[in-house]
């Protein structure tokens, strides 16, 4: 797909409509059928756009999905409508009233500013791209308050704005880029768009960013959504302090957010009666001493994120699970042991531990015992492997 224009135009829109609904198995019927009235081309782009909007519903919802218009790279990086949303409430709360969206794709985030009452330049160099986000904020009713520019973002003007957001790409033609000089624009130019922003500016960052990557006066924040960590994100002028004392991980839905108070790793402990597996976006903000702290608890090993403690206490930021049996990593006793309890339903997890959970899984339970289910931790305990065998806290 290289122009969205057929699609903009009342024949376009109605086939659109058409196929919205289409089958993937049944477009090569749906097809042919389409190309007796209208252009083939037409036709080709119309179905391409159904399978965009469709994948695209788990990010957007279906009722902005079936509205908007995408390209395979759009889907694929564009913010998820949640975080988006959450980003634009943080600018709101900072007094933000508008932003310059610097390499906006097809303006997920530009759609939640806006929404949020914030007015928006949103600038993509890509022209279809572009062209995208624009259809979009028409799409949605929002052409008012966002203003897209086709345009390299490292010549935009941003000075008539009170922020800037900057998204840049993480994906070359190798795959994902690690490091983020190599992201485009490079991570030390949108630090110095972010530092000229009258009032904040936030920039989108992977979430394995190390945090000797992170600016010394930026607040430094993971997110995480169904916990599944998505993003991170450096924030500047949020006046709430920086370095490693600004470090926040926020869980979504909610939000929850968890700040660092610079806390000393916990103790080693030997398991309890429970273990947490604290979210993603903790750890990664290494905030797990801050929910062990909460939970009155240790770790296991000095080098494992699951804290374990005597109590339940019930934590928005972990996952708790009330341990039945500790064992040294073997295979056939773990074999015997499910047989023995009639378990059908098998969960493996593993952290500090080189064995593959589906190859063990393959291994202890090629066919279920019963209907019971168990949770099998495959990790460390003071440096031996060892399997820690629970259940979910209900």
């Amino acid at each position: 797909m290289t122009d969205l224009a057929p699609l903009l135009t009342p024949e376009g829109r109605a086939l659109l409509d058409e196929v919205r609904d289409t089958d993937p198995a049944h477009e090569l019927a749906v097809a042919t059928r389409l190309r007796r009235e209208h252009p083939a081309a037409l036709v080709s782009a119309a179905l391409g756009q159904a399978r965009l909007r469709q994948r695209a519903v788990a990010k957007f919802g279906a009722q902005d999905a079936r509205r908007m218009f995408f390209t395979p790279n759009g889907v694929e990086q564009s913010t998820r409508a949640s975080m988006a949303a959450y980003r634009a409430r943080r600018f709101r709360e900072l007094g933000v009233t508008s932003v310059a969206d610097l390499c906006c794709g097809i303006g997920g985030d530009a759609i939640a500013l806006a929404r949020a009452g914030v007015r928006v330049l949103a600038v993509d160099r890509d022209p279809l791209t572009a062209a995208a986000a624009r259809a979009n904020a028409e799409a949605l009713g929002l052409a008012d308050l966002i203003e897209v520019r086709e345009a390299d973002v490292t010549e935009v003007d941003t000075a008539a704005y009170d922020a800037v957001f900057v998204d840049p790409a993480r994906r070359g033609g190798r795959g994902r880029i690690f490091d983020p000089e190599a992201y485009s624009p490079p991570l030390s130019w949108a630090v110095e768009a972010a530092r000229t922003a009258s009032r904040a500016a936030a920039l989108k960052v992977a979430p394995g960013i190390p945090h000797e990557a992170v600016p010394g006066d930026a607040q430094a924040e993971w997110i995480s959504d169904g916990g599944d960590v998505k993003e991170a994100v450096l924030w500047f002028g949020t006046g709430e302090g920086t370095g490693s004392a600004a470090v926040r991980a926020t869980l979504l839905p909610g939000p929850r957010t968890l700040v660092s108070r610079g806390l000393p790793d916990p103790a080693v402990r030997p398991p309890g009666r429970y273990l947490y597996e604290p979210d993603g976006a903790v750890i990664r903000a290494h905030l797990v001493a801050e929910v062990a702290e909460q939970l009155d608890g240790g770790l296991i090993d000095a080098t494992i994120a699951y804290v374990t403690a005597d109590e339940h206490r019930p934590t928005p930021y972990a996952t708790a699970y009330e341990l039945t049996d500790r064992l040294p990593f073997n295979v056939k006793k773990l074999k015997a042991l499910l047989r023995e309890r009639g378990i059908g339903t098998l969960t493996v997890k593993k952290r500090g531990s080189a064995v593959e959970p589906e190859e063990l899984r393959r291994k202890v339970l090629p066919k279920p015992h019963g209907s019971a289910s168990v949770t099998v931790f495959l990790t460390r305990v003071e440096g031996a492997p060892t399997m820690l065998l629970g259940h979910p806290v209900r």
